[in-house]
Order: structure tokens, then C-alpha cells, then sequence
């Protein structure tokens, strides 16, 4: 799994009626563009995340 700042961080629920988890990547940690990531969730928290095979990087639209 690779991204940049700016992406967004997709954690489907694993849980029957656990809701998916979204946020923008605000860091990059590791070496390449690797976990971990410091990440901003839409309900406004933020926590650094080790993605699982759960995770979905998507990545931000950039302009040309």
C-alpha cells in the first residue's frame, strides 16, 4: 500500500452495521509512501493508522 499526503483513507466496517471510516492522509511515515499514516477522519479526529487488508488507499484528484 502506497499514498501521499492528501489522499484519502477508506477502512470498511468489519462488523454487520459497523459504518466505513473515511479520512484525508495528512502524513506519510513511512519509507515510499508506506504505513504508517497520520490520517484526519471526517468525524474530526485524527490518529496515526497501520492500514489492514480492510483499508483502501484512494487517491486525491490532482490537477493537471
Amino acid at each position: 500500500m502506497q499514498a501521499t499526503v492528501g489522499d484519502r483513507l477508506l477502512v470498511h466496517g468489519t462488523v454487520v452495521g459497523e459504518h466505513d471510516k473515511r479520512g484525508e492522509i495528512i502524513e506519510v511515515r513511512g519509507p515510499g509512501g508506506e504505513p504508517p499514516y497520520v490520517v484526519r477522519f471526517d468525524d474530526g479526529h485524527t490518529g496515526l493508522v497501520f492500514p489492514g487488508p480492510d483499508a483502501v488507499v484512494v487517491p486525491a484528484q490532482r490537477g493537471s
